[in-house]
C-alpha cells in the first residue's frame, strides 16, 4: 500500500528504512530520497514508524 502518493512511498519501503535509521517519518522520507509535498501523509507515516520500531528487540 502507498502511504505517500506525492512520492510514491510504499509503506513497506517506510516500514524498512524504520527499522535501518532513526528519525521522524520526515527524516525518514529524506533517506528514502523524498520530502513530503502535501504532507497529508506525515501523520499516518509517523504511526507506521512508531509501529515498525516497536517490533524491534531492544
Amino acid at each position: 500500500m502507498y502511504i505517500c502518493i506525492c512520492n510514491a512511498i510504499r509503506e513497506k519501503d517506510l516500514r524498512r528504512v524504520a527499522c535501518e535509521q532513526s528519525g521522524d517519518a520526515e527524516a525518514l522520507y529524506a533517506r528514502l530520497g523524498f520530502a513530503p509535498q502535501c504532507r497529508q501523509c506525515l501523520e499516518d507515516a509517523e504511526l507506521i514508524v512508531n509501529e515498525a520500531r516497536a517490533c524491534i528487540p531492544a
